[in-house]
């Protein structure tokens, strides 16, 4: 494991508000000796148990291992929203990169990422407060809604449920007058994420899937025509292998974790809000983040609290920091909370790549691999977990969504991780721009 990525996996769990309000998680432990399965999935975050639940489905022998606990890394930190689009990028981007075919097909498996996310909380009737009223990527600056009007109709040529609100629509939407239009993704929402993650574990186990928690894998083999996965009190050998584990992937697989770059981000929540600010701000109740680099999110919790965040360039006193940024950016796009007071706030990675896009790797044969959400893995990694299963139940890789690239580290890459949120200033220089 590397030095870099070591304390992420020692630490305890965050004091955040996820935390604090998420049901409680299903009973795993240990793995203790040694087991035969059709599929082994290692990380249990939305991707590894999206992959397990619909493997399961089928029949299917799965066994999740887990070096913490369900949801311990990014899926039980982020801001819970459901987001049906990729970060900085657009269907035509994907048609670009990979094709007219294979692009398309990756875009309309985004574009139903945030329906497959809540028929998921509906078959299995999650607890996770889980509302979609829609998704909404509001226009920093006037010349983006150009940029908007193109993303609208690029996903609407594929079906997707979208549509293209003007200021004044906006400002209705959202309770201020901040922005300058919006693109507004119907199917999104947004839940507390940790508990939809142990939610998803739950689904799992009931499914006949074994998850062992507190179980890092130490080491992968080949075994056969199979592979061996070794863990400090056991082996699991299976004939296929996927590894879910994105910013808090670590050197198990040659070359995976330095393809890809983990990126501190702070949430917080404030104080519950009186009802008659919750009726001011967000009333469409839809989450938000809108066209910035340097995003700025909003959403509610179901107990009237507002969610949002921040990302730093420098790292001396870091919380505070991110309290006092996050606290006057809430007071400059929602005046009428005034001076809202902090309750929690927490962190957590997220994984950036080079190109903005996610990655898909079918690392060896038999073994496939997913990273780099660039902070959209809620509903990306559900939609990449049901593809990966169909990978693993026989289905090939042409007729998949997901277009598997080679491993590409990258150059100097614990020197690019030490200096990755110099990257914000960058994007911040963009932010100003139309």
């Amino acid at each position: 494991m590397s030095a870099l990525l070591k304390p992420l996996l020692d630490a305890p769990l965050p004091d955040s508000h996820w935390a604090a309000s998420a049901v409680a998680g299903p009973e795993t432990g240990p793995l203790d000796g040694a087991v035969r399965v059709d599929v082994a999935v290692v990380g249990a975050g939305v991707t590894g148990l999206s992959t397990a639940i619909h493997l399961a489905e089928q029949g299917v022998r799965v066994v999740v291992l887990e070096a913490r606990e369900p949801g311990f890394g990014g899926s039980g930190r982020n801001n819970g929203q459901i987001i049906p689009t990729l970060s900085r990028l657009d269907p035509a981007n994907l048609t670009a990169a990979y094709g007219e075919a294979k692009g398309a097909a990756l875009a309309r498996m985004v574009g139903g990422s945030a329906a497959l996310v809540f028929d998921l909380i509906e078959r299995y009737q999650m607890r996770c407060d889980g509302v979609q009223k829609g998704w909404i990527q509001p226009a920093h600056r006037p010349g983006r809604m150009k940029a908007a009007e193109q993303r609208v109709a690029q996903w609407r040529a594929l079906g997707a449920e979208v549509a293209l609100l003007d200021a004044a629509q906006t400002e209705r939407a959202l309770g201020t007058r901040f922005w300058h239009g919006a693109m507004v993704a119907l199917t999104g929402g947004h839940v507390n994420p940790l508990s939809l993650a142990r939610e998803m574990a739950r689904a799992a186990l009931g499914l006949g899937v074994a998850i062992h928690s507190d179980t890092p894998v130490v080491s992968i083999g080949r075994a056969g025509t199979g592979w061996t996965l070794t863990t400090p009190r056991g082996s699991v050998t299976a004939d296929r292998v996927v590894l879910a584990t994105n910013a808090y992937t670590d050197d198990l697989w040659p070359g995976l974790r330095r393809s890809v770059v983990p990126v501190l981000n702070f949430q917080m929540v404030t104080e519950p809000l009186p009802a008659a600010l919750r009726a001011s701000v967000l009333p469409s109740d839809m989450a938000c983040s809108d066209t910035r680099g340097d995003l700025h999110f909003f959403r509610w919790t179901a107990d009237n609290r507002l969610v949002s965040g921040c990302t730093l360039v420098r790292s001396a006193d870091a919380e505070r920091r991110a309290r006092e940024r996050t606290r006057e950016r809430i007071r400059r796009v929602f005046p009428q909370i005034g001076n809202p007071a902090i309750a929690r706030s927490w962190s957590g990675h997220l994984a950036m790549t080079a190109d903005f896009r996610p990655h898909f790797h079918e690392l060896a044969p038999g073994v496939t691999g997913a990273v780099g959400y660039n902070g959209r893995g809620m509903a990306l990694g559900t939609a990449v977990g049901r593809e990966l299963a169909r990978h693993a139940t026989g289905t090939g890789a042409p007729e998949l969504a997901l277009p598997f690239t080679p491993v590409k580290p990258l150059p100097f890459h614990d020197l690019v991780m030490r200096f990755s949120r110099l990257y914000m200033l960058h994007l911040r220089r963009l932010d100003r721009m139309d």
